[in-house]
């Protein structure tokens, strides 16, 4: 597979604390990445610096490269990069107000010069993309009346318009529940993108991922497989719990699960933790 992304030595430090530090891994073409780790450990910041949002890289706090198909990052327009990244962040209140059909539309405006007309061309692709995630029905339909899976699903269509190579997701699943969590990951999954996301829950991230990064106060404990990066001994370590790694028998997924020593128990039964 042919590299698009490399991350070298990306160290962001405010007052004295590292947001990331020293973070190296390169992104091929096709690979399906979930990001995890405990609340604070750079996550979302992460992301923000391979989409280099609000010109993040030329921060001075800021050090390391990020190459883009072997092109510095910086060297970058934001229309460029618009047209290279697809990014559904968590939840933007500001398109709240419109119709799916306007929301859609935004995917539209890297590929157009500014005040250009819609053509019958783009309301089909808008159209062809909401089928795609099962919502061609609700073009017309208001934005903020959807359901919360039914959103994500709007916002993954528009990354489709958008026709990037690489989409980029913040937690795509927080706030949904359980059957649209599925429902999205498995959308995203079958979309034969490179697709790089945050996921707060591990056995999320290890069932529609094929590798994941683990973070901890801005460093990068672990890159491999869900297999390799899910273990006891590191988990313990991040997260402050011991817990097991078994195999679900139904999906052949590595799966974890966490629990309370016995001794912290006031019924001294093991309580085992679903979610992280």
């Amino acid at each position: 597979m042919s590299t698009l992304i490399n991350v070298s030595q990306l160290t962001w430090k405010i007052n004295n604390k590292y947001i990331l530090n020293n973070i190296n891994f390169d992104v091929c073409k096709g690979e399906i990445i979930g990001i995890i780790g405990p609340n604070g450990a750079g996550k979302t910041s992460l992301l923000r610096c391979l989409t280099n949002q609000t010109n993040l890289l030329n921060d001075k706090n800021l050090r390391g490269s990020i190459f883009l198909k072997k092109r510095d990052l910086t060297s970058y327009s934001s229309k460029q990069i618009a047209k290279h990244f697809a990014i559904v962040m968590q939840k933007n209140e500001t398109i709240f107000a419109l119709s799916v059909n306007d929301v859609m539309k935004m995917g539209l405006l890297p590929h157009k010069p500014l005040f250009a007309f819609d053509t019958d061309h783009d309301k089909t692709q808008i159209l062809l993309a909401l089928d795609k995630v099962g919502l061609k029905h609700e073009v017309n339909h208001n934005f903020n009346e959807l359901s919360g899976g039914e959103q994500q699903r709007v916002l993954i269509a528009r990354a489709l318009v958008q026709s990037s190579q690489i989409l980029i997701l913040d937690e795509p699943t927080n706030h949904l529940d359980v059957y649209y969590q599925h429902q999205v990951l498995r959308l995203v999954k079958q979309l034969n993108l490179t697709v790089i996301m945050t996921v707060h829950d591990l056995n999320l991230a290890s069932l529609y991922c094929q590798r994941l990064l683990l973070l901890n106060h801005g460093q990068l404990l672990a890159d491999g497989s869900p297999t390799e990066v899910l273990t006891p001994a590191q988990l313990q370590q991040v997260f402050g719990l011991p817990c097991k790694q078994n195999i679900d028998p139904v999906n052949g997924a590595t799966q974890v699960s966490f629990y309370l020593p016995e001794q912290e128990s006031p019924s001294k039964k093991v309580m085992v933790v679903d979610h992280v």
